[in-house]
């Protein structure tokens, strides 16, 4: 029979050992955690994430896809005992920068390029690694981690062959992250819709009070400015504050009492840009501007020229409609446009494809740079690129063509029905504003605004934007995503 004190000395004994053991091994395992893996990845979020696409609608589509199944193979990682997640393969486009613009490939876009891997790791630092090292991005801020994983044998540590899923109270006494409960906390970061409301519209009112007086100034500057110019409108590619807008248009106003001569361009010709817009930089001095609207004479027999080829092709075509839409496609300046067209033109005298003429009237195209496939876009556009051989076009427009028109007329019901949607909403709710980001699609913003009318909220005079995130602008804008949580 042993007695009680021996016992409990052979039991401390053990507990020591089973401690150190532990602490061993979680030096091993837990060198990278789910924060490192985070923080690992963020030159590539910053490099793939789709806000940053909103002027290309199918990189967007691709990334924001590509991403769902990246979170979802991640979570299979981060979760202890889960079954290990099948091979997949991924493609993202991905924005150049000085790091890796030298590593463009075939399929590529001025300003990103395509990128694609296979996701088959079975650890977490492995598979940040292996996407970074896709993407041309730097990992020099994961060597360190990467070598303790390598090395796990250095400084006495001990490696096992599988994970090993402690029990709760281990965490709670040795301090450790717990990475059931950070996996939980991750996916409790989005918030809910009226939470997020309920804590935000206090600062949104704060800044809208602030702004309206910039507002009010802003709209009557606008106006008298279109009046002196005899404009249509003054509009600003980028999503400026309101603060940035007013000082714009002073310097436009001084710029204008000081050169009303060269001004004098602007009434009676249009064009810098493909769409027919001047375009005026807001970090140029006002002596560019001015080399600017003394060339605006030159442009107007370029854009005569420009809208002829449009005519020229769309005849070639069966009657097509050639668009240039922003929201749709990159910003061209006139000249490249003009070339753009030229080159289309030039391949489809060569070789006239065989359509009945205006047998294709209704129909829209978008014509762009580089080399890919032509395809066809959900709000109806066919996006052709003008290296597309004529025999190839012919077939993938008749291929399309009632496709094409059933979108298109899908198109115009939702717009009309976002219209409606979008007033109900502001006399439900009694906003002052509500809108969506260019990148949000009509169908997205028609869903969004059924499923706020259901929302037991007020927001008097507020301005509200349908988005992809949340967010309170500076000038007190309330921007929530179109697929919020409820």
């Amino acid at each position: 029979m042993i007695r009680g004190e021996p016992l409990l000395r052979r039991f401390r004994a053990l507990s020591r050992l089973c401690i150190e053991i532990g602490n061993q091994h979680v030096r091993c395992v837990r060198t990278f955690s789910v924060t490192d893996a985070i923080n690992a990845l963020r030159p590539f979020y910053l490099a793939v994430h789709p806000d940053f696409f909103g002027q290309h609608p199918r990189e967007r589509e691709m990334n924001e896809n590509s991403l769902k199944k990246l979170n979802n193979h991640l979570q299979c990682l981060q979760h202890p005992g889960h079954r290990a997640p099948q091979p997949t393969k991924l493609t993202f486009y991905v924005r150049e920068t000085a790091g890796n613009a030298g590593a463009a490939q075939g399929m590529n876009t001025p300003g990103f390029r395509a990128v694609s891997f296979t996701l088959q790791t079975q650890d977490l630092l492995g598979t940040v690694v292996n996407i970074l090292k896709s993407c041309c991005l730097s990992i020099d801020h994961i060597q360190d981690s990467k070598a303790a994983v390598d090395s796990p044998h250095q400084n006495g540590s001990i490696s096992f062959s599988r994970p090993i899923k402690w029990d709760k109270t281990y965490y709670t006494f040795t301090g450790y992250r717990d990475p059931e409960e950070e996996l939980d906390s991750s996916r409790q970061l989005e918030p809910i819709l009226g939470m997020w409301l309920n804590k935000n519209v206090s600062l949104a009112l704060k800044r809208l009070s602030v702004s309206l007086p910039l507002r009010e100034d802003l709209k009557n500057l606008k106006t008298k400015l279109c009046e002196q110019l005899e404009v249509t409108d003054i509009r600003w590619r980028k999503s400026w504050g309101i603060a940035h807008r007013c000082s714009q248009l002073h310097s436009l106003s001084r710029f204008a009492q000081q050169n009303s001569a060269i001004l004098h361009n602007i009434k009676e010709h249009s064009g810098m840009n493909a769409a027919g817009q001047i375009m005026l930089g807001t970090v140029d001095v006002h002596q560019h501007w001015t080399k600017i609207l003394e060339r605006l004479p030159t442009y107007y027999d370029l854009h005569s020229q420009l809208c002829m080829l449009e005519e020229r092709i769309s005849f070639l075509l069966g009657d097509v409609e050639l668009i240039y839409n922003e929201d749709l496609q990159p910003s061209m300046m006139l000249e490249d446009y003009y070339r753009m067209l030229k080159t289309f033109h030039q391949s489809l005298v060569v070789s006239r494809p065989l359509f009945h003429p205006r047998s294709l009237k209704g129909l829209q195209m978008i014509l762009e740079k580089g080399s890919s496939a032509p395809t066809l876009l959900k709000t109806g556009q066919l996006r052709v690129p003008i290296t597309c051989d004529p025999s190839a076009l012919q077939w993938f427009i008749l291929s399309h063509t009632q496709t094409a028109r059933t979108y298109l007329r899908k198109e115009e019901e939702l717009k009309i029905q976002q219209e409606k949607l979008i007033k109900v909403c502001i006399e439900q709710f009694f906003l002052k504003r509500l809108y969506k980001e260019q990148s949000v699609s009509s169908e997205q913003m028609v869903e969004s605004c059924k499923r706020l009318l259901e929302e037991p909220t007020e927001l008097p005079r507020m301005h509200l934007c349908i988005s992809h995130f949340y967010s309170v602008l500076q000038d007190g804008d309330l921007c929530i995503p179109w697929d919020w949580k409820q």
